[in-house]
Formats: C-alpha cells, structure tokens, sequence
C-alpha cells in the first residue's frame, strides 16, 4: 500500500500504547507493526506477538521473559535488560516510533529515531522535559519530524495551525487539576496514593495521575510546549478546566480565542500524530470562553501547586536543572505510591533536589544520564 508506515511502538502495554494498537488496526494497512517493547508485561507481548505478524523486533525487561520469547518465536529478535531499549530502536526496521514510555528511559530512543531520521510521535514527556535542547537540536538540522502526542500539545498544534504566531498573545494549557482539586490544601499533607490515583477525567498509569494531582504533568507541559513551538515562558499559561473539553486553547491579540473542543478520547490526538497532522483539525473561535456554556474555568493558584511553578523555575535556569526536576520527581512519586513520603513531600524534596544540582545550561547526552544518575541517588535518601 502506498504511503505504508513501518512501526515501532515503544511502551505498547500502557494506556497510549494500547490505544495506538487500535488505529493499527483500523487504519486498513496504512501502518503496520514491525517492532514494539513492554515492560514487565510477559503476557501482553505474548498477544501482541500473537495478532500482529509482521514483529522482527521485540523489548521486555527481564532476561527471564526474553528467553521465554525466544522460545516460543524463534524468527523474532528478542532485546532485555538496560541497553535493550536503545538496541532495539537502533536494529528495528521502522518509519515511524511511537514513543509511550513513561520516564527518563523515554529519551535515548526518541534520539535514536530522529539520528535515524524517522518519524517520531512522543507521548513521553520526559524526553522534552530532560533532552528539549538535544531534540530541537537535532530537527533544526533536518533529522527526523515531531509530532507530539499529548492532547495539549496536539490542542495547540491545531489553534496555532488557525492563525498567525504574531496574532498569538496567550497560549492556554488547561488543567483538571486531578483527584485532589477540591481538597481544602491543608488536607493534601495527609492524602494517599490510592486517593491521590483517583482522576476525575482520564484513565492513565500510577505515574502520570499522580503527577496530574501535584499538577507536575502542567509544569511538563510547559516546557514541552515552550521546545515544541518557541514561544517564551512568559506567553504560556495554565487555564484551570473541570470538564477536559477543551485541551488547550490561545488568546489571540484581539481578544478572540480559539480553542480545540471535544470530549476527552486519547484516540483523537494519537491519531492526529500517527497521520502527521493531517486529520481531526477542526477547532472554534469564540469572543469569550464564556461562550463554552458546558464548560467551567477557574484561574490557577501558583501557591497550591508549587511543582508546576518549580517546573518553570527550572526551565528558567538551564537544562541540568531540568534533568534533576524530572529524575527527582520519578523517585519521589514512586516513594509516595509505596507510601515513603506524604503527598506534600514529593514539592518540598523536589526543591530540595533541584537545588542540589549545579546550573549547566547545555548538556550533552552522557552529561543528561549523569546528572539524572546523581539526583536520583539523593532523592531515594532525601
């Protein structure tokens, strides 16, 4: 089939990764799944392996589960353990990488891909947020093309598409503000994880609905959105909005707004990056965001959600600053998801990590894994 796109789907066991095997499927050929990784999830990649017969490619973590694969499939090549994932990304025959990893292990692959000059749909955020400067880098000098993935950075690639960037007086990145928006704050010290896991809107891993109840997942976005289209921090905003239809939109000079509306579908945005920005382009214009009667808007409060405010005090101060921001906040989540540490320690050692790290402006890759090294070390102990 013309126009025929290899895949290689990085994370295929989780939410996105799942919801990526189901345009596969309805896409009639136009993609075809020639590579994919999961984690610790044997019997997933057992079903993929199973209904997609193309697979010459494949990643679990454990040797154990390697060996079992090799066994059962002994045509597909089968990586584990550290370095499988960037060996993997390396060997894979594919056009197009889907990255829905979640953490730091998200980034290597996603440069890969674009040094192999592929086309790269990310979903994981932390490959922005810790390697922006390594990424922009690398497409400013016509390696590979971008297409992100998350439904407020799809929401802005499609305002921005309706209008010119010298119109663009805000962009707004809305908010549900997760589980814990309605909790009184001098209750958050006191909040459990499986309170915490509870989001009003989405389904998603442990991770991210944690990082959407202390609003992490906003300050990301920030930053993601601040590399992926080169408007200063001081251009982009955070909207408070309860029922997610609108997942983003921009104040233009004259005051009209538009917007990207629709019910919450992870589907839409996914889609949207796998066909390179070439459907579900629609968005409105309206004089008021009052105009959107079923929805709700509330300004955003700094003091209640102090990560977000450190994420944009880091991406302010240089690249090591965000590197240990996103290390320090992968351990101290995972610390309160196994009840270590109290909902409101994972800001107050975040800080404390942050600001153990010296300022290095650039960094390269070896330097990136370092520093991501060395802050994690300090935040299991803080």
């Amino acid at each position: 089939m013309e126009n025929t796109k290899n895949v290689l789907l990085l994370g295929a066991s989780g939410s996105i990764g799942s919801q990526t095997l189901d345009i596969i499927n309805e896409a009639n050929g136009r993609f075809v799944l020639t590579a994919f990784s999961v984690g610790k999830n044997y019997e997933k990649a057992r079903e993929i392996l199973g209904k997609f017969p193309n697979i010459k490619h494949v990643y679990v973590i454990s040797k154990e589960d390697a060996d079992a694969l090799r066994s059962e499939y002994p045509l597909v090549k089968i990586y584990f353990g550290k370095r499988g994932l960037a060996k993997l990304t390396k060997a894979a025959k594919f056009d197009m990488c889907v990255n829905a990893l979640v953490g730091f292990a998200g980034l290597e692959p996603s440069i890969i891909a674009l040094k192999r000059n592929k086309i790269l749909c990310l979903a994981n955020k932390e490959s922005l947020v810790a390697g922006g400067e390594l990424i922009n880098a690398l497409l400013s000098k016509g390696k590979g093309k971008l297409y992100p993935i998350d439904s407020e950075h799809v929401a802005l690639a499609k305002c921005l598409k309706a209008c010119k960037k010298e119109d663009v007086k805000r962009i707004l990145i809305t908010a549900s503000g997760g589980a814990l928006r309605n909790l009184p704050m001098e209750k958050l010290e006191y909040v459990k994880a499986e309170e915490a896991l509870k989001h009003p809107t989405w389904k998603m891993g442990n991770k991210i609905t944690i990082d959407c109840a202390t609003m992490m997942n906003k300050g990301f976005e920030i930053i993601e959105a601040y590399y992926l289209y080169d408007f200063p921090l001081e251009q982009i905003e955070v909207l408070m909005h309860d029922e997610s239809l609108v997942h983003s939109a921009i104040e233009l000079n004259d005051g009209m707004f538009v917007v990207d509306y629709g019910k919450p579908d992870m589907h839409k945005p996914i889609k949207w990056a796998m066909y390179e920005g070439e459907v579900n382009n629609d968005v409105i214009k309206v004089k008021s965001l009052s105009e959107l009667k079923d929805c709700h808007f509330h300004e955003y409060n700094p003091k209640r959600y102090p990560c977000t405010e450190l994420a944009k005090q880091a991406l302010s101060d240089g690249v090591s600053k965000l590197v240990a921001l996103n290390a320090a906040n992968e351990v101290l989540v995972n610390r309160y998801l196994k009840d270590e540490i109290k909902f409101t320690d994972i800001a107050k050692k975040l800080k404390e990590m942050v600001d153990f790290i010296p300022l290095l402006p650039k960094c390269s890759l070896p330097m990136i894994k370092l520093v991501d090294k060395l802050t994690r070390r300090e935040a299991e102990n803080a």
